[in-house]
């Protein structure tokens, strides 16, 4: 499976479905630089990435992406991720 990458002049989101990093077990770790809509979260490319990539490759699990810039992005008008879904 490739997940899509979207960045702006600023900073990068990969594209994740919650129920992944609940499935990885990861969701607790995961911090509120990253953000939230609907079933997705879009991890920021720092901390939150990286801790996604190291958790698929402890089970072998494969990582790649399709790279999206613009120069605008709606991603940083949702909601910030929470750790809880209410």
């Amino acid at each position: 499976m490739k997940y899509h990458l979207t960045s702006d002049p600023g900073h990068g989101w990969l594209h994740v479905k919650r129920a992944e990093l609940e499935r990885l077990g990861i969701a607790g770790q995961i911090t509120s630089c990253s953000y939230q809509r609907g079933a997705m979260t879009y991890l920021e490319e720092d901390r939150d990435m990286t801790t996604f990539i190291r958790a698929k490759r402890a089970l072998r699990e494969p990582v790649e992406w399709v790279a999206h810039y613009c120069d605008y992005t709606p991603i940083r008008g949702y909601a910030r991720f929470q750790r809880e879904v209410a």
